[in-house]
């Protein structure tokens, strides 16, 4: 009875030193995120401000950030345009970087982001990395300048619209699929009927219409000619060397080179100081964050709510 007793304390005490040791974790997270104004860097004086379009451009929130890693990848629209308006009401920042590394994703989030670009005031020039294709560039073309290296992939100008459609297998195996609409377009896309023609030519008009909209954010964007942005807007790929050739890219250079020329169109003298935003999770989350790590069947099953969610795309999907 005695030793049981030991146990159960030996036990409880464990539990309440990791509660403890968790708890302290959580909060020393949360009070370094709140001191460095979620950038790490305490220094004052002119500062050019990076906000990063990394991944799949996604609609919505970013799932809470967890600091040991492990979470879903991706551009949340909401985030960034929180990023975007942090810098522009940030007295400290003279210009701005934005850093894209994307295939794109959403039409609803690309032009949301697109939307928030536009009413900015101060400088912003893009730094494509090695992918700023579709909606990655779909972002860009607002900005004062682009950058790309000779090496980027983008372009990648079009539309669109996928779902997989296993009718045949499903016929083949003996599945049924009962579906009660109130019309005949109710269930367009339903992966166990036919794609018709009817359905084909319906989606064909939100296709062009979200398209007639790409090409014309870059005429704009640009100061290009429909005519010219629609002879190389058929979705082709193109590097950073052939989209500076034929006007859609402004420079040649890296993220360095970038900063450089964003310091100098926000007045910078000297080496510029560089700010980043990231979101500042509360207590409770940065305590939770440290206990919970999601699975890889959870980020997986979160990736692909996007695809399930957002059929109609500014995406490259190539390899």
């Amino acid at each position: 009875m005695k030793n049981k007793k030991t146990w159960s304390w030996l036990i409880g005490l464990g539990l309440l030193g990791l509660i403890i040791c968790g708890g302290f974790v959580g909060l020393g997270l949360w009070a370094a995120a709140k001191l460095g104004n979620g950038s790490g860097n305490l220094a004052f004086g002119d500062a050019v401000a990076i906000v990063r379009v990394e991944g799949t451009i996604l609609a919505g929130e970013a799932p809470p950030a967890n600091p040991f890693g492990g979470g879903v990848g991706g551009a949340y629209s909401q985030q960034v345009i929180d990023h975007l308006k942090q810098a522009e009401s940030d007295e400290d920042v003279k210009a701005i970087v934005l850093y894209v590394d994307s295939p794109g994703g959403s039409v609803f989030a690309s032009d949301e982001i697109y939307l928030q670009i536009k009413e900015m005031t101060k400088p912003i020039i893009t730094s494509m990395n090695s992918l700023a294709a579709s909606g990655g560039y779909y972002v860009s073309a607002p900005t004062d300048e682009i950058w790309a290296s000779p090496h980027t992939l983008t372009c990648s100008i079009g539309v669109i619209f996928q779902f997989p459609n296993i009718e045949e297998f499903a016929h083949e195996y003996g599945v049924t699929w009962v579906t009660v609409t109130s019309g005949k377009f109710k269930d367009l896309g339903n992966p166990f009927k036919e794609f018709t023609t009817e359905d084909e030519a319906l989606m064909q008009t939100i296709v062009d219409e979200a398209y007639a909209e790409f090409v014309r954010i870059v005429v704009e964007g640009r100061d290009m000619s429909e005519a010219d942005v629609r002879a190389i807007a058929d979705g082709r790929i193109c590097t950073g060397k052939q989209a500076k050739a034929a006007g859609l890219v402004d420079e040649l250079g890296y993220l360095p080179d970038v900063i450089d020329r964003a310091a100098e169109l926000g007045g910078i003298e000297g080496e510029p100081r560089l700010i980043e935003y990231n979101d500042t999770p509360t207590f409770l989350e940065a305590l939770g964050a440290s206990f919970n790590q999601p699975s890889p069947v959870q980020e997986l099953k979160e990736l692909m709510h996007f695809n399930a969610g957002s059929p109609l795309m500014y995406l490259y999907v190539g390899p």
